[in-house]
């Protein structure tokens, strides 16, 4: 889920035709871009380079899709999940299997490529900040640490964390799967399992619960903030019988 130049792009999972594009403000559905299949990953988008970008896990690969419809991939060597851009234009993907941050030009030229420290493990989502710092959610099923991290531009050290040990507090995540950063660098945290969106400082000190386990019917995936409307756009999944069966995006306003 994605916004570019006042649509939202929503990746389903079906089997084919699955990026769909919808009015920002009716709601209403646009168009389908026809022939996309295989992809249940992340993506994002970059008003600069007018394009969408999706994380192929199966391929190893990010898909580029410009707003003419044209479609163009290249590899990432590992396996993506978390996308975004970055203030260079560039494409900033998370390499948890490896636990690695990667930079891409929008034409996928390899610019960079850091390992995160040992206790980062299953890095989901990363987003760079104007500094060069890079936000960081970490934590999957079984791993000792979930929390969210500002680590250094050279990837060797935290500077804040937020969280710990899994668990349901204030101060804890159960899977904190995705982020959004708005203008101040104020950090919106999907919480997975325990059905939430908390805020952060820039610095990572917890201020309040933005969503509540209450206001969401099943499990928060992924977010997308528009700064301009400050409207949190929050896309929420049904497990059943072992699977993904049903989706929605619910809307809320942050102001």
């Amino acid at each position: 889920m994605t916004l570019l130049a006042g649509d939202l792009y929503l990746l389903r999972r079906k089997d084919r035709d699955q990026v769909e594009v919808y009015d920002v403000i009716t709601y209403r559905r646009r168009l389908t871009v026809p022939g996309i299949w295989g992809f249940d990953h992340d993506m994002t988008s970059c008003e600069h380079y007018h394009c969408v970008y999706i994380a192929d896990a199966h391929g190893e690969c990010v898909h580029r899709l410009d707003v003419q419809g044209v479609f163009t991939r290249w590899t990432v060597s590992d396996t993506p999940r978390g996308l975004s851009v970055n203030a260079a234009h560039n494409v900033i993907v998370a390499c948890p299997s490896v636990r690695k941050i990667k930079e891409f030009s929008s034409h996928g030229d390899l610019l960079s490529e850091l390992t995160l420290p040992d206790d980062v493990v299953n890095p989901w989502h990363v987003i760079q900040t104007r500094s060069g710092q890079f936000i960081v959610c970490h934590g999957g099923r079984g791993d000792p640490v979930h929390r969210v991290c500002v680590i250094s531009a050279d990837g060797r050290h935290i500077v804040h964390s937020h969280g710990g040990q899994p668990g349901s507090d204030a101060g804890q995540y159960n899977v904190p799967r995705h982020l959004a950063v708005d203008d101040n660098e104020f950090v919106f945290v999907v919480d997975l399992n325990n059905r939430r969106v908390t805020l952060l400082s820039p610095t990572l000190q917890y201020v309040r619960q933005v969503v509540s386990r209450d206001q969401l019917k099943w499990w928060p995936n992924r977010l997308c903030l528009d700064t301009e409307r400050r409207l949190l756009y929050v896309a929420e999944n049904e497990w059943k019988d072992g699977k993904w069966t049903a989706g929605r995006v619910v809307v809320f306003s942050v102001i």
